[in-house]
């Protein structure tokens, strides 16, 4: 190997900081270079290095594996004072009073057993959307006195028939389509049981991420996300709770809601935030005139007293969406 040949291959080692402790001259042991996996992600930089003065002979291939940094998961700093805000919103539901505490959709058939609880559980919530809780539960006791609490009987009911009993759930004839449809995929699929995967649970007709989720922790007791509704959604903005991805604006949607609350908020705060925030807006931080004054947090809610106090006169009319 002669002087230049020599540098070369000095430059290649000193790149990873490495010489091997050979005589000088001689073509380190290619073991000295070979791939070891670690859990850095890595990058392999190669040169081809002369093994001998000789022109016929073959390169000798050097690789070293470079370290390269991982991707450092950034935190999301939580709000400001949630924590106080959090408790205050605890001590104001304390009464238990809001029609979610006696009808909501974890009310649905309490007292049946677990498989036929679980059926409930997840047709209840398949009503609920544009719903309020006490039309929900009523739809579901109706439901029950008919003995239509049970897959195998929804299917042999007739869709018309259906739709009367649920009525006047918001957009029941949709739904009575869409749970005997659910009904009959349970019954296929699931030994008449119901999905127990979001995944599952999301590929029924009529059921968004807000039902799977809350199914999932109701009749599952497997909470993987947060529940968010139109409750959860508009009071988590007012709070200052979430933004859309990168930037300091308001969420738009549920989904947004959820993805960014999930980035802060301990997880044993995902289950019982729901109903938390439902019944706090059922009864004061609701959609229109919020009732500020008599609010135990309004000395430190970003939102309190600015709210419009009267509705806008047009109301666009929404379609049945799941969420």
């Amino acid at each position: 190997m002669n002087s230049v040949e020599r540098k070369r291959l000095n430059r290649v080692l000193e790149v990873n900081d490495e010489h091997p402790k050979q005589q000088v001259g001689a073509v380190p042991d290619i073991d000295d270079f070979r791939y070891v996996k670690t859990e850095a992600k890595t990058a392999v930089s190669t040169k081809r290095v002369p093994a001998s003065s000789n022109k016929n002979s073959s390169p000798v291939r050097l690789e070293k594996k470079i370290r390269v940094s991982s991707v450092v998961k950034v935190e999301v700093a939580a709000p400001e004072n949630w924590e106080a805000v959090l408790e205050g919103i605890k001590n104001i539901r304390l009464s238990g009073q809001a029609p979610v505490d006696t009808k909501g959709c974890e009310k649905a058939g309490s007292l049946l057993p677990p498989k036929e609880r679980r059926f409930a559980v997840l047709i209840s919530t398949m009503m609920s959307s544009q719903t309020k809780d006490e039309v929900t539960h009523a739809a579901v006791e109706c439901l029950g006195e008919n003995g239509l609490l049970d897959p195998d009987a929804i299917v042999r009911t007739d869709e018309a028939t259906l739709a009367n009993l649920i009525k006047p759930v918001g957009f029941y004839q949709r739904k009575a389509q869409f749970i005997k449809e659910a009904s009959r995929i349970c019954l296929e699929r699931f030994g008449g049981d119901i999905p127990d995967t979001l995944t599952d649970l999301l590929a029924l007709k009529g059921v968004g991420p807000k039902m799977a989720h809350l199914v999932m922790s109701i009749a599952w007791k497997n909470t993987q996300g947060i529940c968010v509704d139109t409750h959860v959604h508009r009071i988590s903005n007012r709070l200052g709770w979430v933004f859309r991805e990168g930037t300091k604006q308001k969420t738009t949607t549920p989904e947004q809601t959820r993805m960014s609350l999930e980035k802060w908020l301990p997880k044993d705060e995902w289950e019982p935030i729901n109903p938390l925030l439902v019944g706090f807006g059922q009864t004061i931080c609701t959609p229109l005139r919020p009732k500020c004054g008599s609010c135990g947090i309004n000395t430190i809610c970003p939102s309190a007293f600015k709210e419009a106090s009267s509705p806008n006169p047009k109301q666009k009319k929404r379609g049945l969406g799941p969420t």
